[in-house]
């Protein structure tokens, strides 16, 4: 089935619009037609059925470019578009379509989207309710679920012809007081106002977000935020944020950035200040990867000799590359690394893991002829015999370890 509808749609693309762009475009509408049948009766959980008609969406729009169809009547064709657009594959249709529609096709759009915001759904006798699922609140009805879909409809259509007119207040207007306080949101709404040079009203909504006790901060509100600080010259307190992201986060990006931006020489000053910052940072884990990523191997070497005891080997994801990073220059760090993972597999007794264990304690005793001095830590032969006392019973992971 994939197969037949990525060929129908390049057949439309490929053969038909060069010679003839508006049966083309006619042919497209009628493709993209079919997608809610099509998901109705296939699983598209790897996304490929989706993919052709996002691709026949985006084709949708450069037809239109070149067929130039009546604005209006494209206008009526993407709100009809957008009421079936259950599963998604007309989530870009209005920033596709807005070159074709043009100014005109967008207000006349809005109108239509405003006249189906003031037309909710019938509600039906109660004997005729038809009940489609069930809520935490109890039965869902056909009605209720259909309201919902034309709310959503509307707000969301909106918001995209607001940005397609560069109605920046449009676009706000769609979202209600409280939703203008989500940091995502207000990030958002600021990026379209900075853009259209109006970085005061932009740091308001900034400053006004409102954050959750988990103390997370999007990504997107803190490059928001910095960007606004730049636009109106506050620069240190810019900089400020930058340091103050860092400690927070220890962000690659964040600190080189910072770095760069501070005077001859003080910023090696900065970047020891950063080091220590790190080491000292409450994640075991973050200052790892930071060290790693920065580089300074060295020092995520100290980390892990220093910090052994909160080295949890369920992280192979971070652990797995830092053994590999430091194996050549820091073989003691790369071995406490593959031991936590190692320790991790056969207390927990995770079977699955056993291969890769097996192969981490090879690569330790490859490192330990490189080993001058274990110091505090086992010797390579030590930790082999306490693992044989403590989880001598584990045959599936010694057959491995020593086959």
């Amino acid at each position: 089935m994939v197969d037949d509808l990525e060929t129908q749609r390049r057949a439309i693309v490929e053969r038909i619009a060069p010679a003839d762009p508006q049966e083309a475009l006619t042919l497209m509408w009628r493709f993209m037609g079919v997608a809610t049948p099509v998901f109705e009766r296939c699983d598209d959980s790897s996304g490929t059925v989706i993919d052709i008609f996002h691709q026949a969406c985006a084709d949708l729009g450069a037809l239109a470019k070149v067929a130039r169809p009546e604005p209006k009547a494209l206008a009526r064709q993407v709100l009809d578009a957008l009421q079936d657009n259950g599963y998604g594959q007309y989530d870009d249709l209005i920033a596709l379509l807005a070159p074709a529609l043009g100014p005109a096709g967008l207000e006349y759009l809005k109108e239509l989207v405003e006249e189906l915001g003031r037309t909710p759904v019938p509600v039906p006798p109660k004997g005729d309710w038809e009940q489609v699922g069930w809520g935490t609140g109890g039965p869902r009805y056909a009605h209720e679920m259909a309201e919902r879909a034309r709310q959503s409809t509307v707000s969301m259509a909106l918001k995209d012809i607001g940005d397609a007119l560069g109605d920046v207040d449009g676009f706000i207007a769609q979202y209600e007081p409280e939703t203008r306080r989500v940091p995502k949101i207000a990030a958002e709404i600021a990026q379209r106002l900075l853009g259209a040079g109006r970085a005061e009203d932009a740091l308001g909504f900034i400053e006004r977000a409102e954050f959750g006790n988990n103390g997370w901060i999007p990504r997107e509100w803190t490059e928001t935020r910095l960007a606004v600080l730049e636009a109106l010259g506050r620069l240190d307190e810019a900089q400020a944020f930058r340091w103050e992201t860092f400690e927070r986060t220890l962000s690659v990006e964040h600190l080189r950035a910072y770095l760069k931006r501070l005077p001859d020489f003080d910023d090696i000053e900065a970047e020891e200040r950063a080091m220590a910052q790190a080491t000292a940072h409450p994640s075991f884990l973050a200052a790892l990867q930071f060290f790693l990523d920065w580089p300074a191997l060295d020092r995520a070497a100290e980390l892990l000799v220093a910090r052994h005891s909160e080295i949890d080997g369920d992280h192979f994801e971070y652990l797995v590359p830092a053994a590999e990073a430091l194996s050549e220059r820091y073989p003691l760090a790369a071995t406490l690394a593959l031991r936590a993972m190692i320790d991790f597999t056969l207390t927990k007794a995770r079977s699955k893991r056993y291969r890769h264990a097996a192969d981490h304690l090879t690569e330790c005793a490859r490192l330990a002829e490189d080993i001058q001095d274990f110091g505090a830590f086992e010797t390579h032969d030590a930790y082999v015999a306490r693992l044989k006392e403590e989880h001598g019973r584990k045959f599936g992971f010694w057959s491995l370890a020593e086959g």
